[in-house]
């Protein structure tokens, strides 16, 4: 009895470091009956760190795509400029936002268009006293952005420009994974 034992447990060993293995370079997946071929080359044609971001403060559409594709470290340094042109003409008496940014910090920020994450503090595109430290998918970020952009030093400028009116979403959003609201 002892020997099957003995037998059962080599079986085991074997059968398991049989089928694990390091060889991650397929470059076919199945997926049940169809399969996924990731050789090739592949490129970034988008990236949404901050929504609406490159869509307001791009300029045109062969910037927009330059955007799009440079990678984040590159982009401050690339369209900070830029995009302080771009918030000085949508709302010229810019002074600083309710962050305390003048135009050319504030754009600094904008042109990284990167999701920053707190990980030890509240996750929140903006709830009054965070700011970019994560985002919820209740979080307001167009109303957060506009208020950046119009709502002056103390954010009560231009009442009408720091909204857009949506309260909310249209559903409520799941309580556990995917999280996301059911569709219609």
């Amino acid at each position: 009895m002892k020997n099957i034992k003995t037998l059962m447990i080599a079986l085991l060993i074997s059968g398991a470091a049989f089928n694990c293995s390091d060889d991650d370079d397929n470059a076919v997946t199945p997926i049940g009956e169809a399969t996924i071929d990731f050789s090739g080359t592949y490129t970034q044609d988008d990236q949404m760190g901050r929504p609406a971001i490159n869509t307001v403060f791009s300029v045109g559409d062969s910037q927009k795509n330059t955007f799009n594709t440079t990678v984040p470290s590159a982009q401050g340094p690339a369209f900070q400029s830029s995009f302080e042109t771009r918030l000085l003409a949508l709302n010229g008496a810019y002074t600083t936002n309710a962050l305390g940014l003048n135009a050319e910090d504030f754009t600094g920020v904008l042109a990284t268009d990167v999701l920053s994450v707190d990980l030890d503090g509240v996750t929140t595109f903006f709830d009054g006293t965070n700011v970019l430290t994560g985002r919820t998918l209740a979080d307001d970020v167009i109303d957060t952005e506009l208020l950046l952009i119009f709502g002056g030093p103390m954010g009560t400028d231009n009442p009408t420009l720091t909204t857009d009116y949506v309260a909310g979403n249209d559903k409520d959003f799941l309580t556990s994974f995917p999280y996301l609201a059911t569709p219609h």
